[in-house]
C-alpha cells in the first residue's frame, strides 16, 4: 500500500521538446541525471511537451494563396510533431524509463510550456538553450527566458557545453 501512496506523491516534471539537438542533449542530460540512475523508481512523473506552431504562425502570411498552403504547413508540421516525439520515446526507452506522458500541443511553445507547467502541477519545467545571439533572442524572443520568468515553478535551462578545439 505504502508504493502506491509513493508513486501518487511523485512531483511531475515536464520537458520542452521539439526537433533541434538542444531539446535532444537536453532531455538526454534529463534522463541521465534524474531518471537512468534511478532504475525504476524515479523520483519525477515525466511528461514531455512539444509545441506544435499553428499553420499560421508557421507562414505567417494572408491572402489570396494562404487558404490553399495552410493544409500542406499543417500535414508538415504533424510530421515534424510525429518525428519529435518518436525520436524522444526513442531516447526515453533507450535510457529504459517506460513510464512517461508525451504531448503535443498547438500554439507558441512559451505559453504551452507554461500552461502545462499548470495543467500538470508540476514542480521542475526543463528547457534546452538554443544559444541564440543577442539579436536574434531580441527578435524572437527567448522560450528559456520567458519561461524563467513565467512559469510557476523551478525551471531548469540545459545548456550543452562548448566544444573545446
Amino acid at each position: 500500500m505504502a508504493s502506491q501512496a509513493a508513486v501518487a506523491e511523485k512531483q511531475v516534471m515536464v520537458v520542452g521538446i521539439d526537433d533541434s539537438e538542444r531539446s535532444t542533449y537536453a532531455l538526454e542530460w534529463t534522463l541521465d541525471h534524474f531518471f537512468t540512475p534511478y532504475a525504476s523508481d524515479h523520483p519525477f512523473k515525466l511528461v514531455l511537451v512539444h509545441s506544435k506552431p499553428t499553420p499560421f504562425s508557421a507562414i505567417g502570411i494572408a491572402g489570396p494563396g494562404a487558404a490553399e498552403v495552410l493544409p500542406l504547413v499543417d500535414a508538415d508540421l504533424k510530421k515534424i510533431a510525429a518525428r519529435v516525439v518518436e525520436k524522444a520515446r526513442e531516447l526515453c526507452s533507450t535510457k529504459s524509463v517506460q513510464d512517461v506522458i508525451v504531448e503535443v500541443v498547438e500554439g507558441d511553445a512559451r505559453n504551452v510550456l507554461c500552461e502545462a507547467v499548470e495543467k500538470h502541477h508540476a514542480s521542475i519545467l526543463v528547457v534546452g538553450s538554443h544559444g541564440y545571439g543577442a539579436i536574434k533572442r531580441a527578435v524572437l524572443g527567448s522560450v528559456s527566458d520567458y519561461c524563467a520568468h513565467h512559469a510557476h515553478c523551478t525551471v531548469m535551462i540545459v545548456k550543452r557545453p562548448k566544444l573545446k578545439h
